[in-house]
């Protein structure tokens, strides 16, 4: 028998499958073979039609029955990981309102800006443990404020997770990492924030039912069957955020464990038990998939925006062939990359920076002597200074690390990327081969919220190697490390 874990990114969709008995990841793929399209109407804003996400799903399980020789039958449970703080809006039939509010999307700041105010600080950092800042809750707000008689039809919200559930099963409801992460949940009460849906004039019949993040939430019903190619009645047993998945993905449960991942958006997620936060302006706190009210576990999440999504532009606009020449062309650069200097946020209003909107900015780029070798490097380093930047902020806020562990893909698989973050934070970096998707999978196979067997499945299948602190190089990764932040403070 089989677990199918989804991760629904922004620009695809990955799908795998995994044996139930031993965890072990059979195929891994990617649909669509390109990346998807975000529709930028006004400049800051970020939608896509949450149906395309669908789409790609059925065509990535029905790729992974055929091309395994298996049948819908042998697929016991199906696990969803999907892109963060996205917002999505069904009318009573169900039927779609609108493309999604993607979690890139900043045209909400001010509206969470202005929440914070009305709510105060103290209920903000006690009680939501964040600013409402950009997220679901005030992308709702917006619609409501700008879009008011799509609003009006409005009978449920759901984040983007909990509508491919619902077009699987027909059936609404989320979770409360899930909410948690949208804003909407209040540790203090530990239910949905009346205080903010009354500021924001929402409704609660808008909310979705709740049900845990592990164990039976809904099944495949006819309709889902005949699209996505699954069985009938095939159960949907777990939903996550993709960055609270990733950190489940690499065996990051308990305090002082922290994941990190290097994709379009850049993210440092670590665990604690505290509800408190000092940096809850700059750095998200949400429930994690393990979280109890007895036994609190908080993800601490550092989001940049603009990470590899630098590179892959640079990639697009210099004329390489494709990420290995880029590595090999930086790698003839040295250590600071003769002094160009990149700030990697192009890709809307950075958290961690307040919500501010810095843009990619490329600085000390002398056309006699320097050449896309240098860009690459730059943007290399760049990249890794803002991890290491966001890092003294969750250092600020109690984060003790104890261990470190990433994916092996995008940035990651970068020596020189790795290598200046483990440098600079003196902390080895363990990498596992294993994605958000297969993660899904196997937390789809946890019964009683006993998660060891997840656990278990990553120690034995997935471990890769290690990146070291370079003491050779601390001297001058530093001196750079500080010439990017000099620059970063001045804007």
């Amino acid at each position: 028998m089989y677990y199918i874990g989804y991760d629904i990114g922004s620009s695809s969709i990955k799908a795998a499958l995994v044996e139930s008995a031993s965890g072990k990841a059979i195929q891994v793929l990617q649909e669509p073979a390109n990346e998807m399209h975000i529709e930028a109407k006004e400049n800051g804003w970020a939608e896509q039609n949450p149906d395309t996400w669908f789409e790609h799903i059925c065509t990535a399980t029905k790729r992974l029955i055929a091309e395994n020789n298996i049948t819908a039958s042998d697929i016991s449970a199906v696990g969803i990981a999907y892109q963060m703080h996205g917002l999505v809006l069904v009318d009573a039939n169900g039927e779609l309102l609108r493309d999604s509010i993607i979690w890139c999307d900043s045209r909400a700041v001010s509206i969470g800006q202005q929440a914070f105010n009305d709510l105060g600080e103290d209920y903000c950092a006690t009680s939501l443990l964040n600013s409402p800042a950009n997220f679901t809750a005030s992308k709702l707000k917006w619609v409501k404020e700008n879009e008011p008689e799509l609003f009006n039809k409005v009978h449920k919200f759901m984040l983007p997770g909990d509508y491919i559930a619902y077009r699987l099963s027909g059936v609404i409801n989320s979770t409360v990492t899930g909410l948690s992460e949208g804003i909407f949940w209040d540790f203090t009460k530990n239910e949905v924030s009346s205080e903010l849906l009354n500021n924001y004039g929402i409704s609660t019949k808008s909310v979705p039912d709740i049900v845990p993040a592990f164990g039976l939430q809904s099944k495949v019903n006819e309709n889902g069957a005949s699209i996505s190619g699954l069985a009938v009645a095939t159960e949907i047993r777990y939903r996550a955020g993709d960055q609270p998945n990733n950190a489940l993905a690499l065996n990051v449960f308990e305090p002082g464990e922290v994941a990190a991942t290097g994709g379009t958006s850049g993210v440092v997620y670590a665990v604690t038990d505290s509800l408190s936060s000092k940096e809850y302006e700059r750095v998200n706190n949400f429930a994690h998939v393990n979280y109890e009210v007895k036994k609190p576990r908080i993800g601490k999440l550092l989001c940049v925006n603009g990470a590899g999504i630098l590179y892959r532009w640079l990639k697009e606009n210099t004329g390489v062939s494709d990420y290995n020449e880029m590595n090999d062309l930086a790698e003839k650069v040295p250590v600071g990359s003769d002094g160009v200097v990149i700030l990697p946020f192009g890709n809307g209003a950075e958290r961690m920076l307040k919500n501010k909107t810095v843009g990619a900015q490329f600085l000390n780029v002398n056309l006699n002597r320097h050449h896309k070798g240098h860009l690459c490097r730059a943007a290399l380093e760049g990249i890794a200074f803002s991890f290491v930047y966001g890092m003294e902020f969750m250092k600020n806020d109690g984060l003790e690390t104890k261990v470190l562990r990433a994916g092996n893909d995008n940035l990651f698989r970068s020596e020189i990327f790795s290598e200046t973050i483990s440098t600079l934070i003196n902390q080895e970096i363990e990498i596992y081969n294993t994605t958000g998707a297969v993660g899904a999978a196997r937390a789809a196979g946890v019964k009683d919220g006993d998660i060891s067997a997840v656990s278990k499945s990553v120690m034995e299948n997935d471990f890769v190697k290690k990146f070291t602190p370079i003491s050779e190089k601390h001297e001058a990764l530093t001196k750079a490390y500080q010439t990017w932040k000099t620059a970063l403070e001045k804007f």
